[in-house]
């Protein structure tokens, strides 16, 4: 069974905080000696886009709520989407 079958089976038990940890140990697993650079950045970009994404379709693109439910203001949100690409 494939790592994320058995994650999908199990993420009704699981939390987001072993999610990620599970995803990180995989991911350093599969690096294997290789060392990234900026890897802080890295992860913010690879965890922040799919997050707003999922809440663009959560809000139905309500800007007040997503800031409301990322406790950031409005300004930093409309930034964040302009990051990414995802302002409308």
């Amino acid at each position: 069974m494939s790592y994320s079958m058995a994650l999908a089976e199990n993420i009704d038990n699981i939390t987001l905080r072993q999610a990620v940890k599970d995803t990180l140990k995989n991911y350093f697993t599969n690096i294997g000696s290789e060392q990234p650079i900026d890897f802080y950045s890295i992860l913010l970009e690879e965890v922040e886009r799919p997050m707003l994404e999922v809440l663009i379709n959560h809000t139905h693109y309500n800007q007040v709520r997503m800031a409301q439910i990322l406790g950031l203001s409005r300004g930093t949100l409309r930034k964040k989407l302009k990051q990414y690409g995802l302002l409308d």
